[in-house]
């Protein structure tokens, strides 16, 4: 295993949309979403484990969570638990993780990906992060991996290529996209020339260091600065100091969207990123009339269909009447909400939020 490969696992949202499952104090990375025996950040972690050794593994987290990764990721020490004081998107996340390992090992090639994905075809996954390691290593290029769509969604970004190739696979970034509107993605699917755009990101320390400069100066003193202090006992207030001046930018529009040297690795390997209940109901099992319920045992349904139902597994639920709906309770909290309506869950939280404070969110 090559002793110069890293891992940064970005473990810092609160995953609104999950909501009342996933809440502020134990969002959906932490929460075994799919019924599978493991939570999605333990998953995560051990598909990298077979990619890089496992001292080489960093999570990137918003401080309060720091007591769940402990707890859900035991094999990793304090120093591989990278904290933010405050959320600042995903820029001064990245730059925290790739600086702190630069400081380590300047030869560093590193691998940023979120906590939270599902990864069906994971053979065909690590062989993709594998081949952009070493092609981000030769060229000094920055790479990212997008996904062969299946469908016009509305709900991804969007990375435009050119014929312009390396490595014989890898093509030059174009244009990226924020999620677009169903006419524009459906002309982005009809092109074929458009990928889904995973957020998952490989490049050398030097190569993301030097982008930083150029692209985003103000963040790369900030934590150039910090290089005397990583890995001591004065990196951690220090960085939650510094922390203060970033920027609230991504990654994608501070830099992606920004470099010359841009490129995206065409992928296929059972991807969601598990952003919606209606990405979790296309991929768990369904009765015949297309009903799926975590857990099952104590649910009874009746003239109902196509609705994804996750309740505590000591409830007894009868639902009657029901076609095409959510129907989620957790935490004290019951949503019952049109499968169409999903993307107004983070409107509904905000909602919650303003009549009864923090307590149910």
């Amino acid at each position: 295993m090559n002793k110069n490969y890293y891992a940064i696992i970005m473990a810092g949202g609160i995953g609104s949309r999950f909501w009342p499952i996933s809440r502020t104090s134990h969002p959906k990375q932490f929460i075994d979403i799919l019924g599978t025996g493991k939570t999605l950040i333990q998953n995560t972690y051990e598909r990298f484990l077979k990619i890089c050794p496992k001292e080489n593994i960093y999570v990137v987290t918003n401080e309060i969570y720091t007591d769940l990764v402990k707890t859900q990721l035991p094999d990793m020490t304090d120093s591989q638990i990278l904290t933010e004081p405050v959320m600042r998107n995903t820029a001064p996340c990245v730059a925290y993780g790739c600086y702190k390992i630069e400081s380590l090992n300047p030869d560093a090639v590193i691998v940023v990906a979120p906590s939270d994905h599902l990864i069906l075809n994971e053979a065909g996954f690590i062989s993709s992060i594998e081949n952009s390691l070493k092609t981000a290593e030769e060229h000094k290029c920055l790479v990212t991996l997008g996904i062969m769509p299946s469908r016009p969604d509305t709900g991804y970004g969007y990375i435009q290529y050119n014929e312009e190739v390396i490595d014989e696979k890898f093509h030059k970034v174009k244009t990226f996209t924020e999620k677009p509107t169903l006419e524009i993605a459906k002309t982005f699917i009809q092109s074929g020339d458009f990928l889904w755009n995973a957020g998952i990101f490989i490049w050398s320390a030097k190569a993301i260091v030097s982008a930083f400069d150029k692209y985003l100066p103000d963040m790369h003193e900030i934590f150039a600065d910090a290089r005397t202090v990583y890995n001591s006992e004065n990196e951690k207030p220090h960085v939650h100091n510094a922390y203060q001046r970033c920027t609230n930018i991504s990654i994608d529009y501070g830099i992606m969207e920004k470099a010359d040297n841009v490129y995206v690795l065409p992928s296929e390997f059972g991807w969601s990123d598990l952003g919606t209940w209606a990405s979790v109901y296309q991929l768990v099992e369904k009765d015949y009339v297309g009903n799926a319920v975590i857990p099952a045992e104590k649910v009874i349904m009746y003239d109902s269909s196509n609705c994804m139902v996750n309740v505590p597994d000591d409830k007894l639920v009868i639902l009657k009447g029901l076609h095409d709906y959510i129907v989620v309770e957790s935490n004290n909290t019951l949503l019952i909400c049109p499968k169409e309506d999903e993307q107004n869950v983070k409107q509904v939280v905000a909602d919650v939020k303003q009549k009864f404070g923090t307590k149910y969110i």
